[in-house]
């Protein structure tokens, strides 16, 4: 769906929302239907969460609104991230609350801001936007960090994601899940997931490694190592156990692990995490 479209959809739930719930509707109105483009919403959203003492909610406007029309890649990204969130998350109705309520997904896109930003050679004030996105949103993305698009950060509390950490295309990452160092090195030193992986709870993803293609990390899980595309891995540290039913786990969110334990051998109701 091109954004146009897509836009036109938020517009009609949002009024659909209206009719539904008059009491929103000031709150849809301020921050989709008084609008005429996807990026002047988003910007809007973005500002009224982010702003403090110093910095307003016009200024972090404008500032918002000049890097997603300075960067057409990055309100691309932000539609085709809408989109995922929909996709994949049951609980979620329709498009205006993917941009109104759910925190993962705002902070995916001012991090977007901010990666903006720091590429255009603004670290201080990127640095700045990080630190409003951690405090409000309990999300920390390094704006030096490559994120693609159609990613989902679901619930999203506690992620971390390190400054030379690369995200491709269509990855789903759950709460509570950190890609990090492995101490005080520097340099080229965080995870690199590669298109369609789904990370679960908890889980925590050290060093400079990649995570292949396709590939599934169980909840709680340590991984200190490579991953092969394709593959399941859990446990402390984390172990391959099987593979994935579908070839993009990110894309059907299955995080239960018993059919790879029976395929593997184990017993499918308990997961040994010294396997």
């Amino acid at each position: 769906m091109n954004i146009e479209s897509l836009w036109d959809q938020i517009v009609t739930q949002a009024e659909q929302a209206i009719a539904d719930e008059p009491l929103l509707t000031n709150l849809y109105r301020r921050h989709i239907t008084d609008h005429n483009s996807l990026s002047s919403a988003i910007s809007n959203i973005l500002s009224s969460k982010l702003y403090d003492t110093y910095m307003p909610a016009s200024s972090l406007e404008q500032l918002f609104n000049e890097a997603f029309n300075d960067s057409p890649q990055a309100i691309s990204a932000t539609a085709r991230d809408i989109e995922a969130v929909r996709e994949r998350d049951p609980a979620i109705q329709s498009y205006p609350e993917v941009l109104l309520h759910l925190k993962g997904f705002m902070a995916l896109q001012s991090y977007r801001v901010a990666h903006h930003l720091w590429q255009n050679n603004r670290h201080q004030l990127a640095l700045y936007v990080q630190s409003r996105i951690s405090e409000t949103f309990d999300v920390d993305i390094h704006p030096a960090a490559c994120v693609g698009k159609g990613v989902m950060l679901d619930h999203a509390n506690g992620i971390v994601i390190g400054e030379t950490s690369v995200i491709e295309d269509n990855v789903s990452i759950l709460q509570g899940v950190t890609l990090g160092g492995t101490g005080k090195e520097s340099g080229d030193r965080h995870p690199k997931v590669r298109a369609g992986v789904l990370i679960g709870a908890g889980s925590k993803i050290l060093g400079n490694i990649e995570i292949g293609q396709g590939a599934k990390i169980g909840a709680g899980s340590v991984v200190l190592k490579a991953v092969a595309p394709h593959t399941t891995v859990a446990g402390v540290p984390a172990k391959q156990i099987g593979s994935p039913e579908s070839i993009m786990p990110a894309l059907d969110m299955c995080q239960n692990l018993e059919k790879e334990l029976a395929s593997d051998g184990k017993t499918p109701h308990i997961l040994d995490f010294n396997i």
